[in-house]
Parts: C-alpha cells; structure tokens; sequence
C-alpha cells in the first residue's frame, strides 16, 4: 500500500504517541493529532487526511458523532480504535462511515491490515459512487435528449433520427454538449 496520510484523533497522548511511531515506521505521514471529536473534525478540515484513526470516547464531542460530521464534509477512510466492543458502539460506528475496528489493546501486526481494509472499502465506496452519480448524469442527459427530440419532431415534422442528427450537428458546431443543446431546445419551447 502507498504511503497515506494520516489524522490520529485519540484522548490518551500515550496511544497516538504509539500510534504515531508504528504508522510512521509503516511509511505514513501522520498530518496532524487531535485529542477530541472537535479538534478531528477541524484537523481533518485542514488536512484532508486519507485515513483517520480516531477513538469513540473522547471528550467534548466523541468519535461516532466526529466521525459522522467528517464524512459529511471531508470524507476519508475511518478506523475506529476503541476499549470498547459493545454491539450498539460497533453498529452507531458503522452507521457514522467507520469502514474497519480495532479494540484496544491492538497488537502492532493488526494496525496496517485494519488501515489496508479501511482504505480500500473507503476507496471501492468512493468509486461506486462516483459511478452512480454517472449514470444518473447519463440517465439525465438522455431524458432531456429525447425530450428535446420530441419537440423538434413535433413543432418540424422530423423523425426521430433526423431530430437526433439536429442536435448532435448543433452540438458538434457550437462545440457543446448535446446535453446542453437540449437543453436550450426545451427552455426555447417554453418561452414559446
């Protein structure tokens, strides 16, 4: 795995002072540490981390709630690291975009596979919907297409390939999108 770039966000100074030495030695860059869910939330504002190790019980704000809010602005692979286990902090962790969990105590041969797992999901996620976001672009362009071939066809008498050839010749001549000359087709339709 590449080098990532990596915010730690835990309470105890001992374990991200741990954390910080086994991630470095593994050829990370720890870009900052936080001791709260505040302080992760802004670090990973500034930083655009691509990877946060963050605890669930800090003080002020905890990890899940940090957690949530970064993933809604800056998302990021998220390992959670907690003492805890228990079944309603390993769901609130999951549903808040934590994409692998460490207990505490971890064993140093289990931190680079956690933060392997974490990323790659994170990755494969992101991919996914960025595919998504395509296809409901293509979807999109398609209706306003056909939308707009309907109204040359109506209002010029044309079938439907030579309504198609319009739009596509426009397109091509004014070098624009067929998207956008659709869409001027239909916003013409309107006024009119």
């Amino acid at each position: 795995m590449d080098a990532l770039r990596v915010l730690i966000a835990e309470d105890e100074a001992l374990t991200r002072t741990i954390l910080r030495a086994r991630l470095e030695k593994l050829g990370h860059q720890v870009v900052a540490e936080a001791e709260n869910g505040v302080q992760a939330v802004e670090a990973a504002r500034i930083h655009k981390p691509d990877a946060i190790i963050m605890d669930i019980r800090m003080p002020e704000m905890d990890g899940i709630e940090a957690a949530r809010i970064i993933i809604g602005e800056e998302p990021c692979a998220i390992l959670f690291l907690t003492a805890y286990s228990e079944d309603t902090l390993v769901e609130q962790a999951g549903e808040a975009g934590a994409l692998a969990y460490l207990m505490k105590p971890f064993r140093k041969e289990d931190l680079q596979p956690a933060l392997e797992v974490a990323v790659k999901r994170f990755r494969q996620l992101a991919a996914q919907s960025q595919e998504i976001m395509d296809l409901k672009e293509a979807l999109e362009t398609r209706k306003l297409i056909e939308r707009a071939k309907g109204i040359l066809m109506d209002r010029h008498g044309l079938k439907e390939d030579e309504a198609f050839k319009r739009i596509h010749f426009q397109a091509r001549n004014q070098n624009k999108k067929m998207r956008d000359i659709a869409q001027s087709i239909i916003t013409a339709s309107e006024l009119i």
